[in-house]
């Protein structure tokens, strides 16, 4: 775990649920400043709620409500974020939705969507970051999946969006190394969050999936998000220097594994 990193600003997109809260709360730990961006409110004050128990003031969490599927609330995002801070030290490109179907059944309708919020929002916030970062000499961490290395049917639009958060990774860590800013990403493979169930599963579906992670996960079982906001926060800071255009699998192992 990273030291105490008192007076960093973090970014987390994602933040009312799952890997995106986790990774607040963890950061909070920490005694980091917060900007916490998600859809739902309800949610998003559940994680300031969890954050303040870490011990941290409320003047330190600052939430945007605002869907990133809109180029002008993006912008919001990031100009709320500079205009409350004064400055950004790590962006966490969290946010994210799945959407089900194959080449023949999923409608453009649902590829612009996952698309939009998977991989667009991603670019242009990356790029509202940069100026900030490059004061700061800043780090960004991009959540992927398992399913931008790995492919799967009955996901197309959601594996391809993946595929290009990765490449995303590698070409801006290349681009803004001269710039002093890292860029990484974690690809997890089945975590415990409601990601699958808003993607239309329903109980019995996520608990059959949840059933398979025996076989089809290494270690046999699906992962925390506990598990994985501790990559993040550890790729986020100085913890790794060294460390940029990485694609990190947190998945059990699943990564590892082919069909015998």
């Amino acid at each position: 775990m990273a030291a105490t990193q008192q007076g960093k600003v973090v970014l987390v997109t994602g933040a009312s649920s799952g890997i995106g809260a986790g990774t607040a709360i963890h950061m909070a730990r920490l005694g980091c400043s917060l900007a916490l961006t998600g859809r739902n409110e309800e949610n998003l004050l559940k994680t300031v709620k969890k954050c303040e128990e870490e011990g941290i003031p409320k003047e330190q969490i600052f939430t945007i409500i605002a869907d990133l599927a809109h180029e002008e609330e993006t912008k919001k995002v990031m100009e709320q974020t500079i205009e409350k801070f004064g400055k950004l030290d790590v962006l966490i490109n969290n946010a994210g939705i799945v959407e089900t179907g194959t080449i023949e059944t999923h409608t453009l309708e649902q590829y612009d969507r996952v698309m939009n919020i998977n991989t667009r929002a991603v670019f242009y916030l990356t790029q509202l970051a940069i100026p900030h970062l490059t004061k700061t000499k800043g780090s960004i961490v991009n959540v992927s999946s398992i399913t931008g290395s790995r492919s799967f049917a009955g996901v197309l639009g959601y594996c391809m969006s993946k595929a290009a958060i990765d490449q995303f990774t590698r070409c801006t860590a290349l681009e803004l190394a001269p710039k002093g800013i890292r860029v990484n990403a974690v690809n997890p493979g089945v975590i415990t969050t409601e990601i699958h169930k808003r993607g239309g599963m329903n109980e019995e579906q996520y608990q059959q999936f949840l059933e398979r992670t025996k076989t089809t996960h290494a270690l046999g079982r699906p992962g925390e998000v506990n598990e994985v906001a501790q990559m993040i926060v550890f790729l986020a800071f100085d913890t790794a220097s060294y460390i940029t255009g990485t694609t990190i699998p947190i998945d059990g192992g699943r990564h590892a594994m082919c069909p015998r």
